[in-house]
């Protein structure tokens, strides 16, 4: 693979914990940092859990100590005195942008616009480019590149704002070898990811887990994760006589060893942008169960060959899925054997030549 001839980048992240986003931006800076670029990683929060390579400015710890007004000024000064310090040749910019007035700052007098790639993470565009077309325009039009992690994303962001600098890079994933399975010896299915019920609609697997026929079978639900919404579905579950079927596992850094282990995942978002969960199920071998949201399912799952595509907010179709899945066998076959093959155009070397392309 070409060297990058130590060209300098700079990834500007929310965190490096927690989420998906997030774990993808600490695999990007650890493939960038493994073709020859000299990669920095600037964090907002105080939170660093995933892997990353590079030289670390933590923000975060500003903030911890200092969140006023003032604060926040100072943090803005530390980045563009840092940015000037170190001469960047791109700016990837990872995070959420909400916000006309701090985001024109940071568009216009901490960056470089000529020289900095945003990246959109989710199909709720609004998170991350100014929902007004005017302000969008006024914000990123005259960025190096927009990078949608996904097709749908990038093919929304053009028809949107009218961009001409906008294309798409698909996370990457990395082929974990030596992954040992889960030593329970229970049968189960798996959601993994944030509790958020208004965009994850963890609601919706309840209901279509209730229907199906794999509580009858003794197969549990097994929900990895955590966030706002944990007591309102244990009571859900509660509601549907589940409490002995579905269990809350908090959340796991490293879930690997249980989506192994586990018959099959699923996935029952209201939207996402590339949902590493899929990737991660389908790279271990194990095939997904996921609605059709924009964006990113139908980008990934090929329908009975690797996993199972489905109409979305329907729970009797959902159970259905299950059902069928779980009972015919040869499809299961059919769908485990396809499901490491089928993702290996999401390996870090077939991704990071994209951003090579880019960043060259």
């Amino acid at each position: 693979m070409l060297k990058a001839n130590n060209k300098k980048i700079c990834i500007v992240v929310s965190s490096l914990g927690k989420g998906g986003a997030e774990r993808s931006s600490g695999l990007l800076s650890q493939m960038l940092f493994d073709v020859g670029f000299d990669i920095h990683v600037v964090s907002v929060l105080n939170d660093i859990e995933f892997p990353f390579k590079g030289k670390l400015l933590n923000l975060g710890e500003l903030k911890a100590k200092d969140d006023s007004v003032l604060g926040r000024l100072n943090r803005l000064r530390v980045l563009k005195a840092y940015l000037k310090q170190h001469n960047f040749d791109y700016v990837i910019d990872n995070r959420t942008r909400i916000g006309f007035l701090k985001e024109f700052i940071i568009s216009k007098f901490i960056y470089s616009p000529k020289k900095t790639i945003y990246c959109i993470r989710s199909f709720k565009t609004g998170n991350y480019m100014n929902p007004n077309r005017f302000l969008g325009r006024l914000l990123y039009g005259n960025a190096f590149k927009v990078v949608g992690v996904s097709k749908s994303i990038a093919k929304k962001v053009k028809e949107d704002y009218g961009f001409k600098n906008v294309t798409s890079i698909y996370n990457a994933i990395t082929f974990e070898k030596d992954v040992l399975k889960d030593g329970t010896k229970e049968k189960y299915i798996l959601f993994f990811g944030r509790l958020d019920d208004d965009v994850k609609n963890i609601s919706l697997l309840l209901d279509g887990y209730s229907k199906s026929n794999l509580p009858s079978q003794h197969f549990k639900l097994k929900i990895l994760g955590e966030g706002k919404d944990l007591e309102k579905l244990k009571k859900k579950s509660k509601d549907l006589n589940l409490t002995s079927s579905v269990h809350f596992l908090g959340y796991d850094p490293n879930p690997s060893a249980m989506v192994k282990t586990a018959l099959f995942t699923v996935l029952t978002s209201r939207y996402e942008g590339f949902p590493r969960s899929i990737l991660e199920s389908l790279a271990l071998g194990t095939p997904v169960i996921s609605v059709d949201c924009e964006s990113g399912p139908n980008e990934i799952i090929k329908n009975n060959f690797n996993g199972l595509l489905i109409e979305n907010d329907n729970s009797e179709v959902l159970a259905q899925a299950m059902n069928l899945l779980f009972e015919d066998k040869e499809l299961y076959l059919r769908c485990k054997n396809n499901s490491q093959p089928s993702v290996i155009d999401f390996s870090e070397v077939s991704i990071v030549q994209q951003w090579q392309a880019i960043l060259k």
